[in-house]
């Protein structure tokens, strides 16, 4: 049986968002009071030069405003630290979420550290343009942490401010804050639960521009020296290493040729290459500085540890269900056998 969904804050940052703000606001108060979950509705307005506070302030919102536009990832951050309770869900303005699945995501985050809404769905509109990078992110991010990414940066998740508060000098001020999330708990072994939603076509303009992307990719691999570089730096170094062996491999092919044959002019003259040199001194160097780098990493998660204990561990005796815990019917003894 899961646990009673405790209260939680239901943050929006919102930028010019005047045309949507509203309705999404009403939709979030009327789905989490007809689950019967204790809740705010926290709007953080990045500087919107239209009417989205009075809009927002109008349906019943709580305001934070930003007097200049800050970006996605600062107003997340000022609403983590503002939220009036330890739960909370993040979501966009402009309706392309989901929000009645809001509900479902706060009681499966009480056996997770982290709920993501991966638009994986069967109604999904995302552009063509952005599903060929948003899948390379996909894929690299999966490599850095070693697990399987549906999707990497939904504005669609619930989470503890008491896990996430841990990453907040890390994490972007910008759109790559929920890629940083990601990357950040599941490099760190936390228990993240992805839940298949829709994604609906967005009321205005997109604030995304194609090089973002770039920022997303400078995001990630950032991230890797920061939780696991090995993964990086070993492959890197097995290229070069490669590299320089393949190259090696061409040195004496030519200078056999040059000799005639495989005679001992060959070992007269000069046979490994520039090239071959530096690719594999290379090799062993990058090599080493990732195994400096994994080393420092760690020594310095033992001299700061979080405080933050993961709920995705549960106790034996909650895994034992009514049947299993049911005693076993007493059997009559067997009969006793006269014997002669």
């Amino acid at each position: 049986m899961p646990e009673p969904t405790g209260p939680a804050t239901i943050l929006i940052p919102a930028f010019n968002e005047e045309g949507a703000i509203a309705e999404v606001v009403e939709h979030v108060h009327q789905v989490m009071s007809d689950s019967g979950i204790e809740h705010e509705v926290l709007i953080v307005d990045d500087g919107s030069v239209d009417k989205t506070t009075a809009a927002a302030t109008a349906s019943g919102a709580r305001v934070i405003r930003h007097l200049k536009n800050r970006g996605y990832g600062a107003s997340l951050k000022t609403g983590i630290r503002a939220a009036k309770y330890d739960q909370i869900v993040i979501t966009d303005a402009d309706g392309t979420y989901p929000v009645d699945r809001i509900p479902e995501m706060l009681e499966a985050l009480v056996s997770a550290d982290m709920v993501v809404g991966a638009r994986t769905g069967e109604n999904v509109n995302i552009p063509l343009i952005r599903r060929g990078p948003k899948w390379i992110l996909r894929r690299l991010a999966s490599h850095v942490t070693r697990e399987k990414i549906p999707d990497l940066n939904s504005g669609l998740r619930a989470f503890r401010r008491s896990c996430v508060v841990q990453y907040l000098p890390i994490l972007s001020e910008k759109f790559s804050f929920t890629t940083t999330c990601t990357v950040a708990m599941l490099s760190d072994q936390y228990h993240v639960v992805f839940m298949p939603i829709d994604y609906h076509p967005r009321v205005g303009k997109s604030k995304i521009v194609p090089w973002d992307f770039i920022n997303f990719m400078t995001i990630v691999i950032r991230l890797s020296m920061l939780f696991n570089p090995l993964r990086v730096f070993v492959p890197l170094a097995t290229i070069l290493f490669l590299a320089g062996a393949a190259k090696f491999v061409l040195d004496l092919v030519f200078a056999f040729q040059r000799a005639g044959g495989f005679t001992f002019e060959v070992f007269r003259n000069p046979v490994v290459s520039t090239t071959t040199l530096i690719l594999t001194l290379t090799a062993f160097q990058v090599l080493l500085i990732g195994m400096i780098s994994d080393g420092l990493i760690r020594k310095i998660a033992q001299r700061i540890p979080s405080e933050y204990q993961s709920h995705g561990v549960v106790a034996a005796e909650e895994l034992v269900t009514e049947e299993d815990a049911a005693p076993a019917p007493e059997q009559e003894p067997a009969p006793l056998q006269e014997t002669t």
